[in-house]
């Protein structure tokens, strides 16, 4: 009998899955579910101390626990088995059959036949005029037979467009044999002394034989030696035709001839589509203005953030002894403002990139000089020297890797306000763009290659704990808070506020010689004394976008332009190379590299050319110094 109870009928009970009742019962009142709190492990223990467990299940339509009878059970088992549910039930009983094992005088339907069964059916008339008007037309195509003779390949087919492998359109057909000539006849008799042979005579003198048998099969010309007979009659069967034949078809079947196909490609097309250079204007073309009065090499360049003031710093040549100097030159007029002495080797020089400070680095020997110029605006320069005697020392003296010395008279005299000294000789000095820092490379070999100074509380440290090789020059990264170090091979970037390395650059070179960013700071260029320069794109790659290599011998310096696509290289060679570097906002676009002058202009001494290049930081102008003591502007 059915549990009518829960008066819901036969719906899912999965619909009263969210509610705490699970049905009505007659009188229309909520039936709530039974409380189940039991977790896994009151399950667990009731299935191990309930002996009825294994028979009982729950009501889904009154969520009850209901322990099942005997009867049950034993129905369930033999449903299991594949049995009747009903135990009386035989399903093996004697058949009985109805309709034949009796003969009947009568027929079971005496239904008279249908009129339709006599008449031809209107439907299927239609549906046959259909497929005959289909096989007319050539809608419907009988089947062919099926052509069970196997097919045979011709491997030595002529070449007849019609075959089947002429029809092929890679078989290439096998190369035709040569035919026998007057050597495999061999020579006939002349007939007479007047008249000429018949047959030229082709047969080898002895040396001929003896160098014939000397050589190998693969380079003799002929397969055998000719020899002359009395007559055609006399000439015997060729005994190597069986091994000619069976070669000739192992070279058929074992050597496949395959169709190359040449590609027609115009050499013009192989060219990658760079635009002209004068579409790309403007550049540096011509030489405007020659900087004279250095003695000696000119090692290093630096120009005020104005672009109205270039200081230029000088090497000693050797066997010289004459005081080393720094020059301050009027852009425009080619006019040297100032002279500086420095009593030492000037290997770089950097003007503060802020244009309210008036203030130059220079490495002399083991010391950066802090240098106050003290050109242009008297306001500005007096504004940097009350910057600079504004510091208070503090009360407890702080370990420092390097010493900071306030000038002498006659130091300040000259313009020197502040002195950095080192423990080895630096070698490069960069600003940071704020103006504040400045780093200095030191010529070691220890953890103390790099520091970061800071003018302002004159604090120094040393960023790195230990050395990763040879560095040969740092920079600042003009927006984000990112240091650039560049050793014999590899640029690592790291992040100054993080204080960790965030990558490392393969340059493909065997020793880098300098480095310059891209003012949008995502790319940098490296010059190497293996006279290459790879652009690196940030987004992009640890390796170079692009390797040039359009000097012939080592460079010394490379730069970028503030302001215009423009990057400049100066090489041993004594050239400037100014190329056009697009870099596009869209990041799906690679930089556009077009080299688009060559300047020359310096003579080569003592195998040195262009030592610096440097661009202008408003103009369209490019300065280089050299090792014949000029300085020169290309406009």
């Amino acid at each position: 009998l059915q549990d009518i109870r829960n008066t819901v009928g036969n719906i899912p009970m999965e619909w009263y899955q969210d509610f705490p009742h699970i049905g009505y019962n007659l009188e229309g009142k909520k039936i709530y579910k039974p409380i189940r709190n039991k977790d896994e492990l009151d399950m667990f223990l009731e299935k191990m101390e309930n002996p009825d467990y294994w028979r009982t299940v729950q009501d889904k339509m009154t969520g009850a626990d209901i322990k099942l009878t005997d009867e049950q059970v034993d129905l369930v088992h033999r449903l299991q088995k594949g049995q009747f549910g009903d135990v009386h039930f035989n399903p093996y009983e004697p058949a009985v059959d109805f309709f034949t094992h009796e003969v009947m005088i009568h027929p079971v339907t005496n239904r008279p036949a249908d009129k339709r069964s006599f008449i031809p059916s209107l439907i299927e008339k239609e549906k046959v005029s259909k497929l005959v008007h289909a096989i007319k037309m050539g809608w419907i195509k009988p089947r062919k037979p099926k052509d069970d003779t196997p097919t045979y390949y011709d491997l030595w087919a002529h070449e007849d467009p019609n075959s089947i492998l002429g029809r092929h359109k890679m078989h290439v057909p096998a190369p035709k044999m040569k035919l026998p000539g007057h050597e495999e006849a061999g020579a006939a008799a002349p007939r007479h002394p007047g008249v000429r042979p018949a047959l030229p005579t082709p047969v080898p003198s002895i040396p001929q034989k003896l160098a014939w048998e000397q050589q190998e099969p693969a380079e003799r010309k002929l397969n055998f030696v000719p020899q002359q007979y009395r007559c055609l009659r006399a000439v015997p069967a060729y005994s190597r035709f069986i091994h000619e034949r069976f070669e000739r078809c192992l070279d058929l079947y074992l050597c496949p001839r395959q169709r190359k196909m040449r590609v027609n490609v115009d050499p013009e097309d192989l060219i990658p589509k760079l635009p002209k250079p004068r579409d790309l204007q403007p550049f540096p073309t011509t030489q405007a203005l020659v900087y004279r009065g250095h003695t000696s090499l000119v090692r290093c360049l630096s120009i005020s953030p104005s672009g109205q003031w270039l200081a230029s710093g000088k090497d000693l040549l050797p066997r010289r002894s004459d005081d080393c100097t720094v020059r301050f030159w009027e852009v425009c007029t080619a006019r040297c403002m100032k002279t500086v002495p420095v009593g030492g080797v000037v290997k770089s020089i950097a003007w503060n990139p802020n244009p309210t400070i008036c203030l130059v680095a220079i490495c002399v020997e083991q010391s950066v000089l802090l240098v106050n110029p003290c050109l242009g605006d008297k306001l500005l320069c007096g504004a940097t020297d009350q910057l600079l005697e504004s510091y208070v020392a503090p009360e407890e003296e702080r370990v420092q890797p390097v010493q900071w010395v306030t000038a002498t008279v006659e130091e300040h005299s000259k313009g020197i306000r502040l002195v950095v000294q080192h423990s080895k000789a630096v070698k490069q000095v960069t600003w940071h763009g704020k103006g504040d820092y400045f780093a200095s490379v030191v010529s070691d070999n220890s953890n103390m290659q790099v520091l970061i100074h800071q003018t302002s509380k004159r604090w120094s440290q040393n960023p790195f704990r230990k050395s990763k090789g040879l560095v040969q020059c740092v920079l600042f990264h003009p927006i984000r808070p990112y240091f650039f170090v560049a050793t014999q091979r590899y640029v690592r970037i790291y992040n100054l506020l993080k204080q960790e390395l965030t990558k490392k650059l393969m340059t493909n070179c065997k020793w880098v010689s300098s480095m310059a960013i891209h003012p949008g700071g995502d790319n940098i260029i490296c010059g190497s004394y293996d006279s290459k320069l790879a652009w690196f794109d940030l987004d992009l790659s640890t390796r170079p976008y692009q390797l040039l290599r359009h000097h012939k011998k080592a460079l010394r310096s490379v730069a970028f332009h503030k302001h215009y696509p423009l990057f400049a290289s100066g090489s041993d060679d004594g050239t400037v190379i100014v190329c056009h570097g697009m870099v596009y906002n869209d990041l799906l676009q690679n930089p556009l590299l077009v080299p688009v002058k060559v300047l020359k202009g310096h003579v080569m001494t003592l195998d040195l050319g262009v030592l610096d290049v440097l661009f202008h930081p408003t103009q369209p102008w490019v300065f280089s110094s050299g090792a014949d003591g000029t300085v020169r502007l290309y406009t």
